[in-house]
């Protein structure tokens, strides 16, 4: 429990009376009303906010392992994790001892680290089309400048994505993104001119679109992990492979989810499809802001300072993050990956059985260490399928496992992130509670 003053000697007239309740401890719902006197919206990421939940979101104080707790001492088991970015449990041990270390180092130099070159070779290691790895501070940085760079190689401006593909907040690709973007109900945002995304082309998830010679790129998530989840069909993405190189277009793999989550290779591992560009994000920097690309050599040196297409970053190759991504990769082995997709079929089979016990048929697809939560009765296959998913029953269900002890993510379309942390025991106790909050949320009770 945070306290912002000595409960005991320290009269409550002596504290923040923003912050303060009066007894000398946190609350969430005066934590977010100062917020929203100094924030937008009283939240750094939009859907943080619980807008399609309804609600006050919880202020995290810490997290370990499996389980995080707010400012008012409330435990959560959580399986959010950072949206992914956390796959070994907070603060795991090896990582924040390699941060700790790192940061008695200095903590950002603008100038070449050890640790950043150790980053790209380890990536290059363990996913094979990475010939060249330049690394960011973001997985929006990372699908921005794979955007530039592809266009930047090919001389072509067209980019092709597919509806539900949720790449970042750049411009050219918030056109019918899943996400956030799919959460708040609209199709894109204010503020982007015409022109940014005039040659942004949207096409059904699922279906390879047949390209002309102005594509530069098509990107794709390889799995739609911000839709719901939804796994590719067969010879989807092979598909893709093959008309991109009839026209001579570039196939850009968005893996910042499933990057280092759905194996040591990620989805182009696991399906067997070599992309020209990857992006990546989330699990290689252990928690901390980190993003990536790589590809082919002849690609990947049209960027500066070897070729025409600018990419420059004071923070990019951060050395706390670097080390953090280091250590959690270093703890990837192909038995922990094994565990983990175990446990996230254990979770899955959970939740689905749970909800069927309270009378409700809902899709609950699993993609290796993903795991997500479709509530309407048939699997999605692309964007307007998964737009099926009921959003009322969802945010019923949300609030019931909060009530119960159990973080989502307060959107309908985000994934699960089960990891080395959430025990077999732990997700046994997640799928009870998921049973007494399916009852609660079929029921309509709030």
């Amino acid at each position: 429990m945070i306290r912002f003053c000595d409960e005991v000697s320290c009269p409550a007239a002596a504290c923040d009376p923003v912050v303060c309740t009066g007894k000398g401890v946190a609350d969430n719902e005066i934590m977010f009303q100062r917020s929203l006197a100094a924030i937008p919206g009283g939240v750094n990421s939009s859907i943080r906010a619980f807008k399609s939940v309804g609600g006050t979101p919880y202020f995290v104080a810490r997290a370990k392992g499996a389980s995080i707790w707010d400012v008012e001492g409330r435990e959560y088991l959580d399986l959010v994790q950072s949206y992914g970015a956390i796959i070994l449990g907070h603060a795991h041990p090896r990582v924040v001892e390699a941060i700790c270390s790192a940061a008695g180092d200095g903590t950002s130099y603008g100038a070449p680290t050890p640790r950043e070159m150790k980053l790209a070779e380890v990536i290059r290691e363990r996913v094979p089309s990475c010939e060249l790895v330049r690394l960011m501070n973001s997985g929006t940085e990372a699908t921005m400048t794979a955007v530039r760079l592809a266009r930047g190689a090919t001389g072509r401006d067209r980019i092709v994505k597919f509806a539900g593909n949720y790449h970042g907040a750049t411009d050219a690709l918030l056109a019918a993104g899943g996400s956030g973007i799919a959460t708040l109900g609209i199709a894109g945002t204010a503020g982007v001119p015409k022109g940014a995304v005039a040659d942004t082309m949207v096409v059904p998830f699922n279906i390879v679109p047949q390209l002309d010679e102005l594509v530069a790129a098509v990107i794709v998530e390889p799995v739609a992990a911000n839709a719901g989840l939804i796994p590719p069909d067969a010879e989807f993405l092979q598909g893709l492979r093959a008309e991109c190189d009839r026209v001579g277009a570039l196939l850009i793999f968005d893996e910042v989810i499933t990057g280092f989550r759905l194996g040591a290779g990620g989805a182009q591992g696991h399906f067997a499809i070599t992309p020209d560009i990857s992006c990546f994000g989330k699990v290689i920097g252990g928690g901390l802001p980190i993003g990536a690309i790589g590809g082919r050599r002849e690609v990947m040196e049209c960027l500066s300072p070897l070729g025409p297409v600018f990419h420059a970053g004071t923070l990019s190759g951060n050395p706390l993050a670097t080390v953090a991504g280091l250590a959690s990769l270093d703890l990837l082995t192909d038995d922990v990956y094994e565990e983990l997709c175990a446990r996230a079929e254990r979770l899955g089979a959970g939740l689905r059985g749970a909800f069927a016990a309270a009378g409700a048929q809902i899709d609950v697809p699993v993609m290796a260490t993903l795991v997500g939560v479709h509530l309407a009765p048939g699997a999605a296959h692309n964007f307007e399928d998964a737009k099926e998913t009921d959003e009322g029953l969802y945010g019923r269900f949300f609030h019931a496992m909060l009530s119960e002890g159990v973080a989502l993510a307060p959107g309908a379309y985000e994934v699960l992130f089960p990891g080395l942390a959430h025990t077999e025991a732990i997700i046994d106790e997640i799928v009870e509670r998921a049973y007494r909050s399916a009852v609660v949320a079929v029921g309509g009770r709030t």
